[in-house]
């Protein structure tokens, strides 16, 4: 049995890194959210596995490489004749960023419910998926059936709705495909932006009313980057404090604050997430802020997520 599974992208990150005689240059850095979920998981020691797709190319052969250099059980990665999805990073001075994509198509939006590893989906306690393997069929019907399997075999389903507007038709269409997804997940991690978008407000409180009015969720978290993270847990709700940290990349960040969560969540049922205590459960969101906090100081996303023992003496400040 797997503590946490992932259905998703794995792609190639290209991020700024410098100039050379004033050319710009890019470094090659693995990513993909739920790839980074996953990474970030098992560095703090849960057992992981991946499912989906890439090209019968170098990069498809280094992601490999890379989520078998992680721990993370590599095994539902299927290759595919497409060629492996690419995105560049563009970073503002403050460490904030926006993606250009190559993948139209790709190979990770070409994953099949045929192609589906069956024996991850339904041994694992932990079913994460994400916003961007849902922007096109086959993987969009891949993503959905995985899901649905995996909660028929107990797992709790985790969701990130990892809104990129580049990679839907329309705002119309985004709204209506993630909106159903939400109704799958017990537990869900949106930006702030995201929960703005899915429900036109900006308040927390009434936007995670909104989110689980629309879902069902146990549990619901806004990332709010330096704000910390709000949550609400049934009909109670918090908010919970960012670390400090001098932002160089924030690529990554709230995957790795997300796979910290759900590490702690791995192994727990639906009504044991329910029947947390907000202490208990703002523990737990005490390291995953501090394992975003620690990410934004590194460029990249997978390579920039920190250690167990990292993440555990920066929260350790606040106990």
């Amino acid at each position: 049995m797997t503590d946490v599974a992932a259905l998703g992208e794995i792609l190639i990150d290209f991020t700024p890194a410098g100039e050379r005689d004033g050319v710009p240059l890019m470094a090659q850095n693995p990513g993909g959210a739920p790839a980074n979920v996953l990474a970030m998981a098992a560095r703090l020691g849960s057992s992981t596995a991946f499912i989906g797709k890439v090209g019968q190319d170098s990069f498809g052969d280094y992601l490999d490489a890379v989520l078998q250099g992680e721990g993370i059980d590599s095994h539902g990665l299927v290759r595919g004749e497409l060629p492996t999805t690419l995105a560049f990073v563009h970073l503002t001075a403050e460490g904030e960023r926006s993606f250009t994509f190559y993948r139209n198509p790709g190979a990770d939006s070409s994953l099949s419910p045929e192609e589906l590893d069956w024996d991850i989906i339904t041994h694992t306690r932990v079913f994460h998926f994400g916003g961007v393997s849902l922007t096109h069929n086959p993987a969009r019907a891949a993503t959905t059936f995985a899901v649905r399997i995996a909660r028929q075999a107990g797992a709790l389903i985790t969701f990130d709705p990892n809104y990129r507007p580049a990679l839907w038709k329309s705002e119309a269409k985004a709204v209506e495909v993630l909106s159903k997804a939400l109704r799958l997940a017990d537990v869900i991690k949106v930006s702030l932006e995201e929960m703005i978008f899915l429900t036109g407000t900006d308040d927390p409180e009434l936007g995670t009313a909104l989110i689980q009015e629309m879902s069902g969720a146990a549990l619901i978290v806004v990332s709010q980057g330096e704000q910390g993270a709000y949550y609400r847990l049934m009909e109670r709700i918090g908010q919970v404090p960012a670390f400090k940290a001098d932002a160089v990349d924030t690529t990554g960040a709230g995957d790795a604050f997300f796979g910290t969560l759900i590490h702690y969540l791995a192994g727990k049922s639906r009504r044991e997430v329910e029947g947390l205590s907000p202490y208990q459960l703002e523990k737990f969101m005490d390291c995953a802020n501090a394992a975003g906090a620690l990410t934004v100081t590194k460029p990249g996303a997978i390579p920039s997520l920190p250690s167990r023992e990292e993440i555990q003496a920066l929260a350790a400040l606040r106990s």
